[in-house]
């Protein structure tokens, strides 16, 4: 390994890379982009594959963008490659389909041998096991602002072709004031959550109404691909298990949330084959799974993947969670959204999808007119719950003569 390798080390390295090679880096919110800038600098046409892309990545003719999951810096590329798979699987597509010629770390600075993937471990040990076996380089880009974590966060120096200093803000961010229907909506999730309970939510306001309805609560425990600054709060409550580590994927929040995870033991980073083994999340005592959708239709399927046809996000861990929530004692699996699209200003709750479906089978169906249930319920009580608990008012006659026409008894 190069140790303190300069950008000119670097570029002599990238320069040598066979033609178009694919290019798996950190993504989500810890994608390392002075180096990114300088794979784009030195290599003419290249795949960058990223899970859950943010804006500011490379973008330009040559470069091929490659994911499972679409983020807000990918979506509407015409160059885009969607590869549609449950997070669970991702790792394997690094071993059987997508092999990387070269893994791109955003690392800590080294300490005592290893660095730590810090905010984004998810996919990245997997690649980088995919990457070595076939002989690839395995490139850090060590951060002195990235914080120091434990578990699978942790990388060998030995495993690491090249390790480039660079220092570059963190994307961050805090949530504002909640607004009345996510207040709504968090509430009546949270009013369903017992002490003791396994959580797994995102990021967003129902997530944060939620984690600030529960501050009450005693034993809170941890299962999730990320968390962000609301798990600040319920620590302070003492609302957490304090003999269990909070057992996350990835994190995004403020800069009080990454001083707080630099270097603390109770914050467990795991990778994606075990945070969203649905084996693994059915044996968390009462898990919860948190989920959003963008409709959900009177056969209570969920569209949480696509617009117009066109790919918004993906399957994400949303079908891992769900099953392996229902499966736990005491479990349930949320989908949570606003009855009314606020943008398309439309109903949420449609008579019958003409998207691909993302998930089925859930607990309940929460919007801020109330808890649609749905697990163990006839195909017509759950079209009848979603019309009278779910959906906004001023479509449920509509909705009514909808499930009528498609043979549902909801009247």
């Amino acid at each position: 390994m190069t140790l303190h390798a300069t950008a000119e080390s670097l570029a002599t390295m990238l320069e040598a890379l066979p033609p178009n090679p694919r290019v798996v880096a950190s993504g989500n919110f810890a994608s390392p982009m002075t180096a990114l800038a300088l794979f784009d600098k030195h290599i003419p046409q290249w795949r960058l594959w990223t899970l859950n892309p943010q804006p500011g990545l490379p973008e330009r003719d040559g470069i091929t963008p490659e994911t499972s999951f679409v983020g807000a810096g990918m979506r509407r590329n015409p160059r885009l490659h969607y590869v549609p798979c449950r997070l669970s699987l991702v790792p394997a597509l690094f071993s059987r389909a997508m092999e990387p010629d070269v893994v791109l770390l955003h690392t800590s600075m080294p300490r005592h041998g290893v660095v730590s993937l810090g905010i984004e471990v998810n996919v990245m040990p997997a690649a980088i096991e995919a990457c070595r076996a076939r002989g690839g380089k395995v490139i850090a880009q060590a951060n002195p602002r990235m914080p120091f974590t434990y578990g699978d966060a942790i990388v060998p120096l030995s495993s690491i072709d090249m390790l480039f200093e660079a220092e570059e803000p963190l994307m961050s961010g805090s949530h504002g004031t909640l607004d009345d229907t996510s207040r709504d909506i968090g509430d009546r999730i949270a009013a369903r959550i017992k002490d003791g309970s396994t959580l797994q939510m995102g990021i967003g306001a129902v997530p944060d109404a939620v984690l600030n309805a529960l501050s009450d609560r005693k034993g809170l425990r941890f299962w999730t691909e990320m968390f962000s600054d609301g798990v600040l709060a319920l620590d302070r409550a003492g609302a957490l298990d304090p003999d269990t580590p909070l057992a996350v994927s990835f994190l995004f929040g403020s800069d009080e949330l990454y001083s707080w995870i630099d270097g603390n033991p109770r914050v467990r980073m795991v990778r994606t084959e075990v945070s969203n083994d649905p084996g693994l999340i059915a044996q968390q005592p009462q898990m919860t799974s948190v989920n959003s959708a963008l409709q959900v239709d009177l056969f209570a399927q969920a569209n949480a993947s696509r617009i117009n046809a066109r790919i918004y996000s993906g399957f994400g861990g949303q079908t891992d969670f769900i099953v392996g929530a229902l499966h736990s004692p005491g479990g349930q699996a949320f989908i949570a959204l606003r009855s009314w699209h606020p943008k398309a200003d439309v109903s949420t709750i449609v008579p019958l999808l003409d998207e691909p479906v993302t998930s089925f089978q859930h607990t309940a169906v929460v919007t801020e007119q109330g808890v649609a249930e749905i697990w163990g319920r006839s195909q017509d009580e759950q079209a009848r719950n979603l019309i009278t608990q779910a959906a906004h008012p001023d479509v449920r006659a509509e909705l009514f003569e909808e499930a009528a026409a498609l043979g549902l008894r909801v009247t």
